[in-house]
């Protein structure tokens, strides 16, 4: 499962959120909206989501949106720079496991301190959560 043995956790971050906040502020503010939430390859897969069904698209944001705020909690940032909405994205590995990737200054800054990220997203009807673990640096 892990590469090498894990470290110890240096950051916990969790996030709920209602689904129909982030429908409101799609509904307010559009594809600006997408575009200052959601990074690149994020907004790929949002798009093809909401061609298909404007809902699970809809459910696409409010996940990420979940996501990006529980890891900002894990990391102690909260939303400061160097974190930025688009700069956090969680992409599936090819088995579907959520992961985080980062970029930019927020990569950087990330990589100096901290180990492997680790992500957990789950919705139900209404709500989205999302559960982070950030590992501390191994000591190599």
């Amino acid at each position: 499962m892990f590469d090498q043995a894990p470290t110890g956790i240096a950051g916990i971050g969790t996030d709920l959120i209602r689904i129909a906040r982030i429908e409101q502020a799609l509904a307010r503010h559009g594809q600006r909206f997408v575009q200052r939430i959601l990074g690149e390859q994020e907004q790929v897969i949002y798009a093809r989501r909401s061609q298909r069904d404007p809902q699970r698209g809809v459910r696409y944001v409010a996940m990420r949106f979940a996501a990006k705020e529980a890891f900002s909690k894990a990391i102690g940032l909260g939303m400061r720079m160097p974190m930025a909405w688009s700069r956090m994205q969680t992409l599936n590995a090819p088995s579907g496991r959520p992961m985080v990737v980062l970029s930019g200054d927020l990569k950087t800054w990330y990589e100096a301190r901290y180990g492997e990220a680790l992500i957990s997203l789950t919705d139900e009807t209404d709500m989205a959560m999302a559960f982070v673990i950030v590992q501390a640096r191994s000591a190599t």
